[in-house]
């Protein structure tokens, strides 16, 4: 029996699909690189990049959580934070503090090195993301791929949410992005390895909504903990971890989410997260609970496929510093 172009291409498809054990998300899919470097795995070359510099610096992991955060916030996960230029989305100031680059630069070179023009940067940063959440005690999750690279990048285009938000203008900035309030409940959940600068929630410390008084949901021994960091007339360089549990600041897990339920949360919208009616439940559950690994990499697999670009949209970028040169 004959079969059409298009028929005999969809049961190919499927036979990969059914080979390989991939499934599709939408349009990305659970092993796209899988036979298209040679007989090498590109996910085991970015892992294994992403394990010499992560045992070099730790604090990687909170770096690229957060990239990963501010780049598909801002017209989808398309890499656009890692183009440079004088107006890109890096000079936007919620990104100057974003670091990591060299993280994904140093990956991209080494699959270049073996597969040219095959892997995007959009899916590197997914993928080396997930892999220091890994190796940062978090759950191991699979990653769908098959991104490609955007070709905008605008400080103007970036709108990223406040620290100082309330939860419920928080809810309406994800539900915009097609996540869901426990989505974000999870995501934000990311602060269990994050730092912050003390500029950033100064005023809880010393005069939260001009009041002259500090935050009076901050538990009063963190607040004089914080305040010998940040001192009220110092420029609030200070950086200051998310979680204050110094026992799990760099470890993923759900200490973040007891901490906050004692009061101890440093941002303003964390704090928050406990005490409102909307989330607070989601808060109890997450840390009372013993799955917060798994549920955190699913809510990483949703975000990653926020408004991404895939078969012929974007491009596959040489370097992911700037876009290729166009061809004549």
């Amino acid at each position: 029996m004959k079969m059409s172009p298009k028929a005999l291409a969809l049961a190919l498809m499927i036979i990969f699909v059914s080979f390989t054990g991939g499934e599709c998300y939408g349009e990305l899919q659970m092993g796209f690189y899988r036979g298209k470097c040679g007989f090498l795995d590109v996910e085991t070359i970015v892992a294994s990049v992403v394990k010499a510099k992560f045992f070099g610096d730790p604090t990687i992991a909170a770096a690229l959580i957060r990239m990963q955060f501010h780049d598909c916030f801002v017209n989808g996960c398309d890499a656009s934070i890692l183009l440079d230029g004088s107006s890109s989305e890096k000079t936007a100031p919620p990104n100057l503090s974003v670091r990591g680059y060299d993280v994904i630069d140093a990956v991209k070179d080494q699959v270049e090195k073996f597969c040219p023009g095959v892997v995007s940067c959009a899916d590197i940063i997914s993928m080396a993301t997930r892999d220091v959440v890994f190796l940062s005690g978090g759950g191991k999750y699979n990653v769908q791929t098959g991104r490609r690279d955007g070709f905008v990048s605008l400080a103007s285009n970036v709108d990223l949410p406040s620290p100082t938000l309330s939860v419920a203008e928080s809810i309406a900035a994800f539900a915009r992005k097609g996540l869901t309030d426990t989505d974000m409940v999870y995501l934000l959940g990311g602060h269990t390895v994050g730092v912050t600068h003390c500029s950033i929630f100064q005023d809880r410390l010393y005069n939260f909504q001009n009041t002259g008084r500090p935050d009076p949901t901050m538990d009063p021994w963190l607040v004089k903990s914080l305040r010998l960091r940040c001192p009220q007339n110092s420029t609030g360089s200070n950086i200051v971890n998310l979680d204050q549990n110094p026992l799990s600041s760099f470890i993923v897990d759900n200490s973040f989410y007891r901490q906050i339920l004692a009061h101890r949360g440093v941002l303003q919208i964390d704090q928050e997260l406990a005490l409102d009616p909307l989330t607070s439940s989601t808060v109890s559950t997450i840390a009372r609970g013993f799955d917060f690994g798994t549920r955190f990499g699913e809510a990483m697999v949703k975000l990653g496929a926020v408004e991404v670009l895939t078969g012929t949209d974007g491009e596959i970028r040489k370097s992911c510093r700037a876009i290729n040169s166009p061809k004549f």
